[in-house]
């Protein structure tokens, strides 16, 4: 049984936080309806403002992942902002928690609550914790944040949700893929043919130190299909092309779509740098970003 999807979302109700919105291209009202591309730059935004009010924060890995988390929130989740505990709803867990604030972005942007929560990302006495936390708002479904235990938290809950519609959707980063425990919970998946879940990694080529890539010996895509995974390899900012393959993904999981991403995107002193990770914008950062035209 499908989920009915709410009509409440529109661009005025969030005002993409002070860009301009004109009359001659008015925001249709429902939430899926929403172009993917603008909602990633929407997302960038509020985390631009986020990390600048707390004055801290991984910035640069929620950057990167903000279109998927579009495409994922407004285009792909079987999702009810007015029912988050429906039984019949698709999962999604961020097992990269680090990326917290792109998260809390998306939830927000789609309804799940008001923006004027994201206000307390990361400060004394605020809801919304530096990663996530179940239960601390609505659309939470696990606490993540050490690396690596995402996917296997996944497995139990797709094994759980056989027979049903209903499927899981994990966000892995890159360098979280060092992680033997994501190898583990691979290996059981593929194992098990377990059709209803799909991984997603976060490839930006940025970890810790030094680069990923100059750590990274063996192939990433040949790695998930040695463990049984359908492997699928997309541009990570093209919207378009991100939708096509997680639908493909899903039609016959498991399925891992590897997305080539920037670390840091949208601001450009700091893309492709390790410098994203820990970048905390100052207010003219943030106004140069709200300025951007999209």
């Amino acid at each position: 049984m499908a989920i009915p999807y709410d009509a409440t979302y529109t661009e005025h109700n969030y005002g993409f936080l002070h860009m301009r919105i004109t009359t001659k291209n008015k925001p249709r009202t429902h939430g899926r309806a929403q172009s993917p591309a603008r909602m990633g730059q929407a997302i960038r935004l509020l985390v631009m403002e986020m990390s600048a009010r707390a004055k801290c924060g991984e910035t640069g890995s929620s950057l990167c992942v903000s279109d998927i988390l579009a495409v994922l929130y407004f285009r792909i989740l079987r999702i009810n902002p007015k029912k988050p505990n429906n039984p019949s709803r698709d999962r999604f867990i961020l097992s990269k928690g680090h990326a917290a604030a792109g998260l809390y972005a998306a939830l927000s942007l789609r309804g799940f609550f008001p923006k004027e929560v994201l206000r307390g990302h990361r400060i004394n006495g605020g809801r919304l914790h530096a990663h996530p936390s179940k239960g601390a708002i609505p659309g939470i479904e696990v606490s993540t944040g050490s690396l690596g235990h995402g996917l296997s938290i996944a497995s139990g809950m797709a094994e759980a949700l056989k027979g049903t519609e209903s499927k899981v959707y994990v966000l892995l980063g890159n360098g979280e893929c060092d992680e033997g425990s994501i190898w583990e919970a691979a290996r059981y998946i593929g194992r098990t043919a377990l059709r209803n879940i799909i991984a997603i990694v976060d490839d930006n080529k940025v970890q810790g130190y030094p680069l990923a890539r100059q750590k990274r010996t063996l192939n990433l895509a040949k790695q998930w299909s040695a463990f049984g995974w359908k492997v699928l390899r997309v541009q990570g900012h093209d919207c378009e092309a991100l939708e096509r393959a997680l639908r493909e993904a899903g039609r016959n999981g498991p399925a891992v779509v590897i997305a080539d991403t920037v670390a840091g995107k949208g601001v450009p002193e700091i893309e492709h740098t390790q410098r994203a990770h820990y970048y905390v914008p100052d207010n003219a950062a943030v106004l140069k970003f709200r300025n951007k035209k999209i």
